[in-house]
């Protein structure tokens, strides 16, 4: 592909994305939190519209047990497959060797395509290779916008965490921030790590990196609230994930601290806290329109030839900032389970 075709790549990754926002008038199903037994979504649902050939396709993500994020993009998942005529067949775990093996299971179920996220993408080579192997389409979503290309898959939707990472970062720099601590609830998840990295990049203040176990409220709460005790110069709090932040708001008061919490992506009550002010902005990557074009965009490959971006560029799906100035209208889409 000559440069001219790549610039062309670049300018109509987010027209596709736009695109398939309309598809939010479609309604998804209900989810639950995920877990590694592998579950069919929509059982209950419409055929869909499409009149193609029904196929199958498993999406199979990183997902901690509790964490609501991807119960948004399980259903803009499920609104492409109700449209597409799909069988959504969705696994999870956040453990990098088990989440392979869930992968390797949906080979062995010769699934039509696979949608996979890319927290860990050393551990997830192999068994790519092994559905590129057997004539399997793989895309992916949400985690690996570094690594997708590299290991062999058709496309990648999400955005890049080190720009929106650097976003924030510019963000505290207009807050007046001096003093941030950046939540990171999984180590080892290369793209929580970027995010971190983007805030450090730009943010003129001092940042400092805090683990935490995400699996667990309580030893995040316990873990944050010691760190505010500790050091009552930090001013803000970054965390990764809206249950995260909710978790820091707690903390902040627990250990008496003024600190602000700032974060990345959204849920119906992280919306809330921006209304009222107990948290001050979210980075959201619409994590909806992630699960939707994953699936959509297996099956306008397996029906028309389609590559989103391409084949080339990754189609972006943020970042952008929800804060009180626009957190009326994101809220009524959060309000059903779709931001």
């Amino acid at each position: 592909m000559d440069r001219s075709s790549h610039s062309r790549s670049r300018r109509l990754a987010p027209i596709v994305a736009v695109a398939a926002a309309a598809a939010l008038t479609l309604a998804g199903c209900s989810s639950s939190s995920g877990g590694k037994k592998s579950e069919e979504g929509g059982a209950a649902a419409s055929a869909g519209k499409a009149s193609t050939p029904r196929m199958t396709v498993a999406l199979v993500t990183h997902q901690a047990p509790g964490d609501t994020f991807w119960d948004i993009v399980r259903k803009g998942a499920q609104a492409a497959a109700d449209k597409d005529n799909v069988k959504l067949v969705y696994s999870a775990d956040p453990n990098a060797g088990n989440q392979a093996n869930l992968v390797q299971n949906a080979i062995d179920q010769k699934v039509d395509g696979i949608a996979v996220t890319l927290a860990k993408p050393d551990a997830m080579k192999a068994v790519v290779a092994k559905a590129t192997a057997a004539k399997i389409p793989v895309v992916g979503l949400n985690s690996g916008l570094s690594d997708w290309k590299k290991l062999g898959l058709l496309e990648f939707f999400g955005q890049d965490e080190t720009v929106a990472g650097e976003a924030l970062g510019n963000r505290l720099n207009s807050e007046g921030a001096k003093k941030v601590v950046c939540v990171i609830q999984e180590q080892g998840n290369v793209g929580l790590t970027q995010r971190c990295d983007g805030v450090k990049k730009t943010f003129s203040g001092t940042t400092e990196t805090l683990y935490v176990d995400g699996t667990s409220p309580t030893a995040v709460k316990s873990t944050i609230t010691a760190k505010l005790t500790q050091d009552k110069a930090i001013d803000h709090v970054v965390t990764l994930g809206a249950p995260i932040a909710l978790i820091a708001v707690q903390s902040v008061s627990d250990a008496g601290s003024q600190a602000k919490v700032a974060t990345f992506d959204l849920n119906k009550d992280l919306t809330t806290a921006i209304s009222k002010g107990t948290i001050e902005f979210a980075v959201d990557q619409q994590p909806y329109l992630q699960g939707y074009l994953a699936v959509d965009s297996l099956w306008l490959y397996k029906n028309n030839g389609n590559y989103s971006g391409g084949g080339e560029q990754p189609v972006l799906t943020g970042p952008a900032f929800v804060d009180k100035s626009n957190v009326d209208k994101v809220a009524e889409f959060a309000a059903k389970g779709t931001r």
